[in-house]
């Protein structure tokens, strides 16, 4: 279980370091929430599948 993830942040315009900031298990996998500690942007993730691409 990473606590770290190198993703790209719409709002900075970089690539950045988001950070878990919660995760649960559902029915279809794992749900993570990531956050950019630079700004207020974030995205769920769920098995894999980002919310900022979908």
């Amino acid at each position: 279980m990473s606590l770290e993830l190198d993703h790209a942040c719409p709002d900075c315009g970089e690539e950045r370091t988001f950070y878990r900031a919660a995760s649960t298990t559902l029915h279809l996998g794992e749900k993570v929430k990531w956050h950019c500690p630079d700004c207020e942007y974030g995205f769920v993730r769920i098995n894999g599948i980002d919310s900022s691409t979908a």
